[in-house]
């Protein structure tokens, strides 16, 4: 039996069980991962396709229906973060040939929002909505370097081959990442994709924990010292400029 309790938590987790890997479920699929009855699954998969979060086809499985893609576009509109930080992101897509991104995180998860591609031929580009590695690359640092003492050690514990290599210490990495909080930036050579070079800084909203990461991401080939430098300081001051201007947002309405 499930130990979700609730029905509120129950249909979130009929929708939770949709991902890239898995965008198809059937009922009986859905039934033995989640510990449902019938008759309580095909209560809450009426109540979901009757408000349009569902779709299904007769003897075929059921996949995430409009309702989606109608919260998705209200979120494009009315984000803060993709308001404010879409202006710099063009910016930085004028400036290098990259591909430059949006990052939010929630319940240790990173998750494209807004990105702009400018490199004619990117090796590596996360669409609006594609999940990032949680323990890999630029922005997984930057992000976990600016969390709490607590949680940092937490994820350091539980990912620590990933954030360090192969016969990394807890010490070790936690080093590094006061290093990359102290710099404000961080820079990831081929650590997601081969051959490209990522550069990322927290995004914070007055609060301890950061709420984001922008990130640029180039062909390593084409970046020089010179150029990584110039680099570093854009997304720094520009993940420095979105901060500035949410904590703003937020004074004026408190």
């Amino acid at each position: 039996m499930s130990s979700i309790s609730g029905s509120g938590e129950r249909i979130l987790a009929i929708l939770d069980l949709f991902r890239e890997e898995r965008p198809e479920w059937s009922p009986e699929e859905m039934m033995h991962t989640l510990g449902y009855s019938r008759p309580t699954l095909y209560r809450y998969l009426k109540t979901l396709k009757d408000a349009g979060y569902l779709v299904s086809l007769p003897r075929q499985g059921f996949t995430l229906g409009p309702r989606v893609t109608e919260l998705d576009f209200l979120m494009q509109r009315s984000d803060p973060l993709i308001g404010t930080g879409a202006p710099l992101l063009r910016m930085l897509a004028r400036r290098y040939p990259c591909s430059v991104f949006i990052t939010r995180w929630y319940e240790r998860k990173l998750l494209c929002v807004v990105s702009e591609v400018s490199n004619p031929a990117p090796k590596s580009s996360y669409p609006r909505g594609r999940p990032m590695p949680l323990a890999r690359g630029a922005i997984s640092r930057a992000i976990i370097a600016s969390l709490p003492r607590t949680e940092q050690e937490e994820i350091v514990a539980a990912h620590l081959e990933d954030l360090g290599g192969a016969g990394a210490t807890g010490e070790q990495v936690l080093a590094d990442l006061r290093m990359v909080r102290r710099e404000g930036v961080c820079t990831a050579w081929g650590e997601v994709t081969p051959g490209v070079v990522g550069v990322a800084s927290p995004i914070m909203a007055g609060e301890r924990a950061p709420i984001a990461a922008l990130c640029l991401t180039s062909n390593a080939a084409d970046i020089d010292d010179a150029g990584l430098a110039a680099i570093r300081r854009d997304v720094k001051d520009s993940a420095g400029a979105i901060s500035g201007m949410l904590q703003g947002r937020l004074q004026a309405t408190a």
